[in-house]
């Protein structure tokens, strides 16, 4: 299953009917954080809606929402299922509603709340997902150089560098072919 996912928060507002929608989407790590400041910048807003998909230890996809008060399942649910359809993890959306003073019903919320969640999906760079293992690399000091430049040439993050009494550890994380490659490359 192809899943996608985006590295920074972006943000797009659309109006409806007098309403105004301002969506965010962020990676999850930052969601609680966003959520947290957007309640605290928009007192005023009637409604801060959410919803996030994020994968699990065990390579689940979990999935919540809420409707902040709208009709039940007009809000949270359409977000969510933007996020679906567009194979979206790790990575959450939020989106501020002022109201404008005439009522959209059920099915216009659910409207509206799925375009501020597909207008914030365009607005934002998204790249495909890989799975990512943690691996350490020992070596000792001489190769110090040879292993720093495997690592800019298969384009690894290095979480930590440490420095041993005789080698040198580099602990990165890596997907499963370039591993592959790596371990080649250090025979």
């Amino acid at each position: 299953m192809d899943m996608n996912y985006t590295r920074k928060r972006y943000q797009a507002s659309i109006e409806v009917k007098k309403s105004k929608f301002i969506s965010y989407i962020v990676p999850i790590d930052s969601f609680k954080l966003e959520y947290a400041n957007l309640q605290k910048e928009h007192t005023k807003a009637n409604h801060i809606v959410y919803a996030y998909r994020e994968l699990n230890s065990f390579s689940q996809i979990v999935e919540n929402s809420t409707d902040d008060g709208e009709p039940r399942g007009a809000a949270g649910v359409p977000t969510l299922n933007q996020l679906r359809g567009a194979q979206l993890i790790n990575c959450a959306i939020i989106t501020v509603r002022y109201f404008g003073g005439v009522k959209l019903g059920i099915g216009g919320m659910v409207r509206a709340y799925s375009l501020a969640a597909k207008s914030v999906i365009e607005s934002a760079t998204i790249e495909p997902y890989e799975s990512l293992v943690e691996y350490v690399i020992t070596k000792e000091y001489k190769d110090q150089r040879q292993i720093e430049y495997y690592i800019k040439n298969l384009n690894l993050n290095v979480k930590r560098r440490n420095f041993l009494s005789d080698k040198v550890e580099w602990i990165v994380d890596i997907t499963e072919d370039k591993l592959e490659r790596l371990k080649e490359l250090l025979v």
